[in-house]
């Protein structure tokens, strides 16, 4: 019965992952899925998720369902996470929060409760942005639009133009926004430029759609919410996708939640029992795992402490990945590739045609997404030198 059906193309970024899976070249190279690895090419456990799981199995817990809204503690935590334990929408109890099955599950949580309560709403995402945004807002039912961000020959923000194109949005659609560490590009914009953006998102009566997926791996963990906290204003009403696969460690455990601040607490009780229903039809409840295990570390002062060490020292070495790799490419090719260097977070572009990135993959097997998108953090400081000879020969 489903001879008629053709093969789906494969995932712009997963699918080359399982091509480099079958390379049987022995300097292949993968940077293209955003995952961290350390200086041995490992995707390391953290130590304080190790002993949160130690003291989780050591409580014997049961395997009954969770709420649908997920643990009660782990909500809390994210508020707390994403707006400071002493914040005004914490305190006022004007958000919902749902645990999700990850980042890509809080958005499609959010984008499906926003089709229904805004029908004939679009949603706008910039120019470039992480392939998998347009792909989940349209089986959510919402058209997609862009507005423009980048400015390739800079590879900076083009701040005029993303505001131009932000007050040109018919009000009562929806933006997507990285509040840090913008994917691909790795370029953001300033602290007071995000004052600016709020402003003209807020002004032109749009929705606010934040994925805040990278928090900790720019600058800090509260300096990378200065864009987050530039819509956090009295009564201001807008939606937060989070996700800790990054910044726990916990990619395969999925563990995401979706955060939406209402002007006040009792529309915040009534969006609840809206999100609840979407999640209800979708996946009826989340798992508890990845959940449990960030909630142990949040309310416990010295597992919060190691991991704010640890997230530190992922940060320190993309950070310090950028420099060495932006060096390293502006020595090997006689170019300025500075850019990558004042960008922050995993990804970055690298302005490489497709067809470098053709040949990349075909004569050096280096495999890189085709808009030129980098994981600095998928690089190690003793092969920087070969990397960039070989990005080099194509260029």
């Amino acid at each position: 019965m489903f001879e008629h059906l053709e093969p789906a193309p494969p995932d712009a970024i997963l699918g080359l992952t399982e091509a480099f899976r079958a390379d049987p070249n022995p300097r292949k190279v993968n940077l293209t899925v955003g995952v961290y690895r350390d200086e041995r090419g490992v995707t390391p456990v953290l130590e304080c998720v190790t002993e949160a799981e130690r003291r989780l199995a050591a409580a014997a817990g049961d395997k009954t369902y969770l709420p649908i809204d997920g643990l009660p503690d782990y909500a809390r935590h994210v508020r707390e996470l994403s707006f400071g334990a002493d914040h005004e929408i914490v305190a006022s109890g004007r958000s919902s929060a749902v645990q999700a099955p990850g980042g890509t599950g809080a958005l499609r949580v959010g984008a499906e409760f926003l089709r229904q309560a805004f029908p004939k709403a679009r949603v706008w995402v910039s120019t470039p942005t992480w392939p998998n945004h347009p792909g989940v807002f349209q089986a959510a039912g919402l058209a997609v639009e862009s507005y423009p961000y980048y400015d390739a020959a800079t590879g900076g923000v083009d701040f005029e133009a993303l505001l131009d194109g932000l007050r040109a949005i018919p009000a009562g659609d929806i933006v997507c926004l990285h509040p840090c560490c913008h994917n691909p590009t790795g370029a953001d914009p300033a602290p007071q430029e995000w004052r600016q953006i709020a402003d003209a998102v807020y002004e032109r009566g749009l929705v606010p759609l934040l994925d805040f997926a990278y928090q900790g791996f720019g600058d800090g963990v509260r300096e990378d919410a200065r864009g987050l906290e530039a819509f956090c204003r009295p009564q201001a009403e807008f939606l937060v996708c989070s996700s800790f696969s990054k910044n726990f460690g916990l990619y395969r455990e999925r563990v995401g939640a979706l955060v939406v601040v209402t002007k006040d607490a009792p529309t915040a009780a009534v969006v609840s029992s809206r999100l609840k229903r979407v999640v209800r039809v979708n996946y009826s409840n989340p798992p508890s795992h990845g959940a449990a295990v960030v909630s142990e570390i949040l309310s416990d002062a010295g597992l919060r402490r190691e991991w704010e060490l640890e997230l530190g020292g992922m940060r320190n070495r993309i950070n310090g990945m950028r420099t060495l790799f932006a060096r390293t490419l502006t020595e090997k090719s006689g170019r300025d590739f500075s850019f990558i260097e004042r960008g922050r977070g995993m990804f970055s572009l690298t302005g490489l045609s497709p067809e470098q990135v053709d040949r990349l993959r075909i004569e050096q097997a280096i495999y890189i997404v085709r808009d030129s998108r980098v994981n600095v953090a998928g690089m190690t400081s003793d092969t920087m030198d070969d990397l960039c000879e070989r990005i080099a020969s194509v260029l």
